[in-house]
């Protein structure tokens, strides 16, 4: 008997875990403030220069929450507001702005060819990898592997965030060794091209 319920609880935690560990609901309740800058569900924020955080997946959103927090990944606007929460809290927060829809930008037409191109087949030349290895040929990302959404994104965040990776001002988490390679490899025209492809990908 006390097998059977071991199983069942093993059971019930491996998928709580597969599902992620946070309650959107309860996140709900603490990410009124996120709205300042991040605009209501995490879905417009107010300066094309921050994040969507919608719909970037738990785990990605989860381990950013928790490096901004500690300090490892040094944001200035967010100084602070994290202080406090607890590490439900902050699972509890990425659960619930995962759980948004994520609203594409419109993309410059202009920029749509090289982006594509960029994005579904990188550049063998100088050895730029596809992005949609690792964030879905949709934009989708991969959330078992932490690699976040980039469909929809602001052009102008994504654009800072690879230079960010390129500079190295950007080196925290288990997946930056890889973005920072990637982004020294690549030109401004790329960046600009690809950020600018992303932000309409679905």
């Amino acid at each position: 008997m006390k097998k059977l319920i071991a199983g069942v609880v093993l059971g019930v935690s491996l998928t709580a875990m597969a599902h992620g560990a946070g309650d959107p609901q309860a996140g709900e309740e603490n990410a009124a403030v996120c709205a300042g800058c991040h605009g209501q569900a995490g879905q417009k924020p107010i300066m094309g220069s921050y994040p969507k955080l919608s719909g970037l997946g738990e785990k990605y959103l989860y381990n950013q929450l928790v490096a901004i927090q500690s300090g490892d990944r040094a944001i200035a606007e967010m100084t602070g507001i994290l202080d406090g929460k607890s590490e439900q809290e902050l699972q509890d927060l990425a659960a619930y702005f995962d759980d948004q829809e994520m609203p594409l930008s419109q993309a410059n037409p202009d920029l749509i060819e090289q982006g594509a191109s960029l994005y579904r087949g990188g550049n063998m030349a100088s050895g730029v990898p596809a992005c949609a290895g690792c964030h879905s040929p949709q934009g989708k990302g991969n959330e078992p592997g932490g690699y976040p959404r980039l469909s929809g994104q602001n052009a102008e965040y994504i654009s800072k965030q690879l230079k960010a990776y390129r500079s190295g001002e950007r080196a925290t988490g288990s997946n930056a060794a890889i973005m920072m390679d990637v982004a020294a490899k690549l030109t401004d025209a790329e960046i600009e091209a690809v950020a600018n492809y992303v932000s309409g990908l679905h």
